[in-house]
């Protein structure tokens, strides 16, 4: 039986190619102008299949943990800077660099001068300070 209707706006094609830019970690609307859909049909399609969805946001991971793997490699190998850069970052309370300031106060003398209210000397400025 032929089917009728309209075909599937979701293709094999579309979904490889949104994975693609997920794996990359492209954001919906980026994955969406790539794969040629409208962000409606993306979310759409989430919604009818929420094992999808869930994959989309473990590609979006993705840069995370490839970059995770390569500082692990790195420090595998041997590379001291990574290595302190990791610790700098991971154990901050042991290995971050601590940058010290000091602060100089200067304390300016003021001279107030207290007037009796029976004070009968209307020589006082605006300041109440003659």
């Amino acid at each position: 039986m032929a089917q009728t209707g309209r075909p599937p706006v979701v293709t094999a094609e579309i979904i490889s190619k949104l994975e693609q830019a997920f794996l990359i970690g492209a954001t919906d609307k980026e994955a969406c102008f790539v794969a040629g859909i409208g962000m409606s049909t993306l979310y759409d399609y989430c919604k009818a299949n929420p094992e999808f969805s869930e994959r989309k946001e473990a590609l979006k991971d993705m840069p995370k943990y490839t970059a995770r793997a390569n500082v692990v490699k790195a420090i595998d190998e041997g590379d001291k800077n990574t290595s302190t850069w990791y610790l700098e970052r991971k154990a901050k309370s042991e290995f971050a660099q601590k940058t010290e300031v000091q602060q100089e106060t200067t304390i300016m003398p003021v001279l107030v001068k207290f007037l009796d209210n029976n004070d009968t000397n209307n020589n006082r400025d605006t300041n109440g300070i003659s």
